[in-house]
């Protein structure tokens, strides 16, 4: 048999790079990781040094994945997940005690309630108390061990893991679009009451990227939590503005139609945020690791 000599990297050197392209700094990768910041550059270059090509560019402004870097950790991560599998199935020690996760009230109701029984599923011994935030952006009730929060990904004393960007679009119900002569063109929303959430901003953003202006006396409805927003459009009081991961089940079950293919980035997305101070538990991991894979493919499927 011909066999080539080729040098593996560490695994240490790959968990470095995965961790570091899912949360874009060194520092947040050295607190997932538990080292240093400097452990965390040591190991980029010493992987740097076994593949022979440069997976991060750095500057005065810090360090950046190349563009072969990208490409790179594409295939590391699935080697990542490989590897954890295979340990996964050769240890049968159950994840046991309580989790609690505290989320926004969207996300919860509308995405996490549909998906959470596959988690205790696969661990029957966990405990999970799942509860509401004051705020999209609250990371401060007490005994809390994970956070669900939206908002631009600064939390300050607390590691910062990014799930995903959002991207609205309008939806509603499909007996709406025959509604008052339908939806044919973006101006067309504005002879439908708008439904948002506290404030128009949404609206305001999307209807200025089709070149149509926002009125202050447009007919809207504000609601306080996002799924009375998600309820009063499948009901066809109206128009919201959603994305497709929160509003997944609703899309694929038809309750929700999205008739224009015009979306907008909104300033920021959701995150998962741990107090910096509270220990890491092997419930949380496996809370992580579910729930970013659970993300990864949804996303995948919506791409795909």
């Amino acid at each position: 048999m011909h066999s080539r000599n080729r040098q593996v990297p560490p695994t240490h050197t790959l968990m470095a790079l995965d961790a570091f392209a899912r949360l874009g700094s060194v520092w947040q990768a050295a607190e997932e990781l538990g080292v240093t910041r400097s452990a965390i550059s040591h190991r980029l270059g010493t992987l740097e040094e076994v593949l022979g090509f440069h997976v991060v560019r750095r500057s005065g402004k810090g360090i950046t994945l190349t563009p072969r870097g990208r490409r790179y950790v594409e295939d590391v991560r699935k080697s990542l997940e490989l590897l954890a599998g295979a340990q996964d199935s050769q240890r049968a020690a159950p994840v046991d005690g309580l989790l609690r996760i505290s989320s926004t009230s969207g996300f919860a109701s509308m995405w996490l309630c549909n998906h959470i029984g596959s988690l205790v599923a696969q661990h029957p011994g966990l405990s999970l108390e799942i509860i509401t935030g004051r705020d999209l952006a609250d990371v401060s009730l007490p005994d809390v061990d994970l956070f669900i929060v939206f908002g631009n990904g600064e939390w300050p004393h607390h590691v910062v893991r990014h799930l995903y960007d959002v991207e609205f679009e309008p939806m509603c119900s499909p007996a709406l679009l025959s509604m008052q002569g339908g939806l044919d063109e973006p101006a067309d929303v504005l002879r439908f009451p708008l439904l948002h959430l506290r404030q128009p901003d949404d609206w305001i953003q999307w209807l200025a990227a089709c070149g149509t202006g926002w009125h202050a006396d447009t007919a809207g409805i504000t609601f306080s939590d996002m799924m009375l927003v998600q309820r009063a459009a499948i009901a066809g009081q109206g128009i919201m503005m959603g994305d497709e991961v929160t509003c997944a089940a609703a899309l694929a079950s038809g309750q929700l139609v999205s008739p224009f293919s015009v979306r907008v980035r909104m300033p920021g997305g959701y995150y998962l945020v741990r107090d910096r101070r509270r220990p890491v538990t092997p419930a949380m991991l496996v809370f992580t690791r579910w729930l970013d894979a659970l993300i990864a493919r949804i996303l995948a499927e919506l791409k795909g």
